[in-house]
């Protein structure tokens, strides 16, 4: 687990987008290091975007527990307002938008925010070479009077050290995704490679990495309520894993938790698409894929990858595309994985055919020697059937008395 180090009130200084002030009146009568900043009636939060086809802008939209709407409004118990600058959403245009942004980053914004930033960041001093830009938010004078566009990797680099929190949402922002592919031009990279091991927010929260092309709405809505209540001091700091990641959220492969985990027991898997067995042999790395989906599912838990039919890619994990490619191949180590569940299926299935075959009957069938269903069922009922029964029922009934019986 990470814990937040939260520093004494004469270290601070002018953070988190306070001025000198507001922030020695947050942390009035404060000794030492504390554990609660809060609360405050409104966060504002800066959505910047790098090398981004908005998927996660429309994923996060779309959230349901939380709603961005709910985190808006103030709706939620104990949690701040949150002032969402995204260009999705803003009402505001040209300078009236960026102002805010522009106050935050001169330390003068009166009050705390978080930048959330998605798509990767590309090596801007690539594109100087030639004048240009990769990816920019706004403008501003250069040197020579004229307009230059600002990188948005300047804006994270000029908002992170005041930022109360950084989250890197999608898997572009996380670990470089597909911009960062082997071959790419622009030298693409996520959050933690830009601000490094050692960053940590105003507030001594390292970058907060909530992956996936696109994440789950509901996983980043989430994260940032859970975040603002430690924000509030009403609420410890979540615990993240060893990258940074909600560990609520990325503790477990996605192969546990899937629907068809099951079948890959039995040793039966899908031979085509729209079967409905394991799809390992299809391509699918969900046995060492960190994610939720199949269990969250995409949108009001409803949806997602191999709940809809298709194979996990690996697309939250930091070695996508690349590790995981080509797509739609079956995994090298599914060779020998697969073949093991295949031989000990040839004794499971059976057994459990049989077990199941004896618990869909009654007594009372057996004793008439017939399943009086007008839907068809057979009494399977054989001379295998019953000696396993006599077997199972004397196993599973020994140590007992004739009472509990």
């Amino acid at each position: 687990m990470v814990e937040a180090v939260i520093q004494p009130a004469h270290q601070v200084g002018n953070v988190a987008g306070l001025s000198q002030e507001t922030w020695a009146d947050a942390v009035a009568a404060r000794t030492g290091p504390a554990t609660k900043i809060g609360p405050f009636e409104s966060v504002h939060v800066f959505w910047l975007a790098g090398m981004s086809c908005d998927g996660c802008s429309i994923a996060v939209l779309g959230a349901t527990s939380p709603t961005v709407e709910s985190l808006m409004t103030g709706s939620l118990p104990a949690v701040p307002i949150v002032y969402l600058h995204h260009t999705a959403i803003q009402l505001e245009a040209g300078d009236a938008y960026m102002e805010p942004m522009r106050r935050a980053a001169a330390g003068t914004l009166g009050a705390p925010y978080v930048v959330v930033y998605e798509g990767s960041i590309a090596d801007e001093t690539l594109a100087d070479r030639t004048g240009g830009y990769w990816s920019a938010i706004g403008e501003e004078a250069a040197a020579d009077g004229s307009l230059r566009q600002v990188p948005s990797a300047e804006w994270l680099s000029r908002l992170a050290p005041g930022a109360a929190a950084v989250i890197a949402i999608g898997t572009c922002a996380t670990w470089g995704g597909i911009p960062a592919a082997f071959g790419n031009v622009t030298g693409s990279m996520g959050v933690m490679d830009l601000l490094g091991a050692d960053y940590r927010s105003a507030l001594g929260v390292p970058v907060v990495n909530i992956p996936g092309c696109a994440p789950v709405g509901d996983n980043f809505t989430e994260t940032v309520a859970a975040v603002l209540l430690f924000l509030q001091g009403v609420a410890p700091l979540p615990e993240f894993d060893e990258l940074g990641r909600p560990a609520w959220q990325f503790g477990e492969t996605v192969h546990r938790n899937c629907p068809r985990a099951g079948f890959y027991e039995e040793g039966t898997f899908a031979e085509q698409y729209g079967d409905h067995q394991c799809l390992v042999e299809l391509g699918c790395w969900g046995p060492v894929v960190n994610c939720n989906i199949a269990s969250r599912g995409a949108i009001n838990h409803v949806g997602g990858c191999m709940n809809a039919g298709g194979v996990c890619i690996g697309c939250t994990m930091p070695g996508f595309p690349d590790r995981f490619a080509p797509f739609y191949k079956k995994p090298p180590g599914s060779t020998f994985s697969a073949t093991g569940a295949k031989l000990t299926g040839l004794f499971i299935r059976p057994l459990r055919r049989v077990s199941e075959r004896d618990r869909k009957r009654t007594a009372l069938w057996d004793q008439r020697g017939e399943t009086p269903s007008p839907w068809g069922a057979a009494h399977e009922n054989t001379f295998i059937d019953r000696l396993v029964h006599i077997g199972y029922d004397w196993i599973r009934h020994s140590g007992t008395s004739a009472k509990d019986r």
